[in-house]
């Protein structure tokens, strides 16, 4: 009950904050932009510190593009198996049935006999 109390926190918490920071409104690239001359200076002392080459920020614009196409993309996903989900339950309904079928023809399984370790004598 903890864990899902956390989860829903979280969750809510983050859709809270995005609120709040007007990523849901129109004006999403000026958010981007905010973040982008906020986080700058944070860049390059990493630069300095890692010798590794962190690629450029990519522009608003694809940001954009990218959030919308993978957002509509799990709303299709979601959709479409909302709508199979009727033959997916028959699906497993039927491995469901054929499983408990083939166990049941099975008939009950042979047990092996072994013999008790004979006792010692006593003296």
């Amino acid at each position: 009950m903890l864990r899902l109390t956390v989860k829903t926190g979280l969750a809510g918490g983050a859709v809270y904050y995005s609120r709040e920071e007007g990523i849901w409104n129109e004006n999403t690239d000026q958010v981007y932009e905010r973040y982008a001359t906020a986080l700058q200076p944070h860049l390059v002392s990493v630069k300095q510190q890692i010798p590794v080459e962190v690629p450029a920020l990519p522009s608003s614009g694809e940001v954009c593009f990218l959030t919308k196409h993978y957002y509509n993309e799990g709303v299709k996903s979601s959709i479409r198996f909302v709508h199979m989900m009727p033959c997916y339950l028959g699906q497993w309904t039927k491995k469901a049935t054929d499983a408990v079928k083939k166990a049941m023809d099975a008939g009950p399984a042979e047990v092996a006999v072994v013999p008790a370790p004979a006792a010692p004598a006593k003296k």
